[in-house]
């Protein structure tokens, strides 16, 4: 890809917002000599330094970079905001990726899974899940080979192959309105991303 088709993986936005000073300063903190030495630290910093809320019993439900980064907690598609914005503030192209899983087990409902999407030199597109590990979850950023959290395994569920430059509209949107993880998971938030 030429650098235009990349500069919307570069822009800063209301949510990737990584020229607030807290996102900036963690930003340089991570750079590194090489590109991807400079992405892993991001990413290894993300997956573990900021709780997935629900793993760690948290409530809030930040959106922004900057939101994700002050609360220390997030869903993956916070966690992945921020991730993709210490990335672009370090020059590196970042977009986002989704997969449709079930919420618990093989059975619906189904709910929204986010993950994050590097352009590596050498490698191109690469996906990778700062999800956070636990038991049963081991993510890792070892170009070329990709480790999401989640395997696609029940009727309904896929990965979305498109590379989005801005997270979905309407999950921002979802995430604004629940205001706490009681109620997300009352209302998992269900999209068949292209």
């Amino acid at each position: 890809m030429d650098t235009g088709t990349l500069a919307p993986y570069l822009a800063a936005s209301e949510v990737i917002d990584f020229h607030h000073p807290a996102v900036a300063a963690l930003a340089r903190e991570l750079a590194a000599d090489d590109v991807l030495t400079t992405a892993r630290q991001c990413f290894d910093w993300v997956r573990d330094h900021i709780d997935h809320c629900i793993d760690f019993g948290r409530d809030e439900v930040p959106c922004t970079a900057s939101q994700a980064l002050a609360a220390g907690t997030g869903f993956c598609f916070a966690k992945s905001h921020l991730l993709v914005a210490l990335w672009r503030a370090n020059g590196i192209p970042g977009g986002f990726g989704y997969q449709r899983l079930t919420f618990d087990g093989p059975l619906p409902p189904h709910c929204l899974h986010g993950f994050a999407v590097a352009h590596l030199p050498g490698y191109g597109w690469y996906r990778c899940d700062p999800r956070g590990n636990k038991p049963g979850i081991s993510c890792i950023f070892d170009p070329p080979h990709e480790q999401l959290a989640f395997p696609i395994q029940y009727p309904g569920e896929y990965t979305s192959q498109t590379i989005h430059a801005e997270p979905l509209p309407e999950l921002v949107a979802h995430l604004g309105q629940v205001g706490s993880v009681a109620r997300y998971r009352q209302q998992p938030f269900d999209f068949h991303p292209a």
